[in-house]
């Protein structure tokens, strides 16, 4: 947290303290209690200048006299377009008030708002810590509204919450919508918790001190502390295994924070060499990422005295990035995405944001009216990634659903104009086979070869479709085609 705020931030809350004058919350409360909360989760999440002096200003336009050219003309572009994206967002949702015939849509609805607003990722961010503060603050409003408001947290903000890796974001909201949506059930699980962890709290002071001694000897700096299984990921995981709590292995967890990653490695053997680790519990999520970028080590061990325990082995910047996600690196990864978008290189980008260049060149194609295939974009945006490698060992992430093209375009757009063939796990394959969790793809090419309009028909991103069309029409204008170029490809 920063000691003193700059002088623009002063300057926005003077100007937000005088906008929502005479305004007041449900609970009673000055309305500007709201807009300098939402100021302090940002700080929390280490965001720049700009998205918090906008987070304290995101209600002026809609709620008070101050007009959008105020906000441009005292602090600048940025903020008047971070501002006016929060506004188009409330705006754009009015239409969905009524929970129980949008929510079937969601996805669908969100994603064309998403889309409206993709020019800065900022903007997402600043509603969800709005939707945080008024889930902490729900109580004030009438129970029909608490129970629409957290069942749209749970089926939307939520989960965008976790597409970007803010984990203790996700915890938070998600458990504080379900305690609404089914109360009964909350403090159920909450009870079940409370009694596990009390009834383990001997034996994990015991297992700490053994950890701690074996990694002081082996000269591992490290920090552990326990974890605390949140009620709503308790309620998902016991559905999935017919309410039998005895299936559930990671009530009692631990977590070890070391330095490196060799040190996560060597972590993991000093643990299993302790305590019995249990078959098919452990997951490299470091060596395999999770489709949002998380990274850590999990297993679960049985201990002397025959407790169950998952330990979760990560670095300090792991950590950060499962805690906080994409704002834990914001400032280096929105300079890098905004330069290279502008750029045109969106291959270079960190995987894990790919899809953040794909929202925005989408939006891009939508405000220069041209036709955009909503459906196949939300499958790329939504459905589930594979990791695949290239022989070197490089992470590339996909959807699910992609073909070679889509990995050589994604590697460069020089790799993909000139790929004559493939080999995936070094065997010969060709390029309408789609590729697989784990799949090592190698790419051919020859200088001689250029893109064919054939190859429309083997590609399944966005991302490599746009690539492809580009050369293609830049190629058209050298040379009369054979056929038509055709603007999309049907499914």
């Amino acid at each position: 947290m920063k000691e003193k705020d700059s002088a623009r931030v002063e300057r926005a809350v003077e100007v937000a303290k005088k906008a929502h004058e005479g305004q007041f919350r449900k609970t009673g409360e000055p309305y500007i209690i709201h807009p300098l909360a939402v100021k302090k989760i940002l700080e929390e999440w280490g965001m720049d200048e700009d998205t918090i002096i906008a987070g304290i200003l995101h209600d002026t336009i809609e709620d008070t006299d101050l007009t959008l050219d105020d906000i441009r003309n005292e602090f600048g572009e940025s903020v008047a377009f971070l501002v006016d994206g929060v506004t188009k967002l409330s705006t754009a949702r009015t239409g969905m008030r009524d929970i129980d015939t949008y929510l079937p849509e969601t996805k669908d609805n969100f994603l064309r708002l998403m889309i409206a607003l993709g020019d800065d990722i900022r903007v997402l961010i600043i509603k969800l810590a709005d939707r945080l503060h008024n889930l902490r603050t729900l109580s004030a409003l009438p129970p029909e509204k608490q129970k629409k408001i957290a069942k749209e947290s749970l089926e939307v903000f939520a989960p965008l919450a976790d597409r970007l890796n803010m984990g203790r974001l996700r915890v938070e909201m998600a458990d504080l919508a379900f305690k609404y949506v089914d109360p009964k059930r909350f403090e159920e699980l909450s009870n079940i918790i409370e009694k596990y962890n009390k009834s383990a709290e001997r034996s994990l002071k015991q297992i700490e001190k053994e950890i701690g001694d074996a990694l002081k000897k082996e000269k591992i700096k490290f920090e552990i502390s326990g974890r605390v299984k949140s009620v709503y990921s308790l309620h998902k995981k016991l559905a999935k295994h017919n309410q039998n709590i005895n299936e559930i292995y990671d009530l009692t967890a631990l977590r070890i924070i070391v330095d490196d990653v060799t040190d996560c490695y060597l972590t993991l053997g000093i643990i299993h060499s302790l305590y019995r680790p249990m078959a098919g519990r452990i997951k490299d999520y470091i060596a395999t990422p999770k489709q949002n970028g998380y990274q850590s080590i999990h297993t679960t061990v049985i201990t002397k005295d025959k407790h169950v325990v998952e330990f979760q082995i990560r670095t300090r910047e792991m950590h950060e990035y499962a805690e906080r996600g994409l704002a834990a690196s914001f400032y280096y990864n929105e300079q890098k995405l905004t330069e290279n978008y502008k750029k045109g290189k969106i291959e270079h980008l960190p995987t894990n944001l790919l899809w953040i260049t794909e929202l925005q060149m989408t939006a891009a194609r939508l405000r220069e009216g041209k036709k955009v295939d909503l459906k196949k974009l939300k499958l790329n945006l939504f459905a589930d990634k594979i990791f695949v490698y290239t022989p070197k060992g490089d992470i590339i992430d996909l959807p699910k659903g992609a073909l070679p093209l889509d990995f050589a375009y994604r590697l460069h757009s020089e790799i993909g104009d000139h790929v004559v063939g493939v080999k995936i796990n070094g065997k010969m394959s060709n390029l309408n086979k789609k590729l697989e969790q784990g799949d090592i793809v190698e790419i051919l090419t020859s200088k001689n070869q250029t893109p064919k309009v054939s190859w429309l028909e083997k590609i399944f991103t966005p991302h490599a479709r746009h690539k492809l069309l580009h050369t293609l029409n830049d190629n058209s204008r050298n040379s009369t085609p054979e056929r038509p170029i055709p603007p999309t490809r049907k499914k």
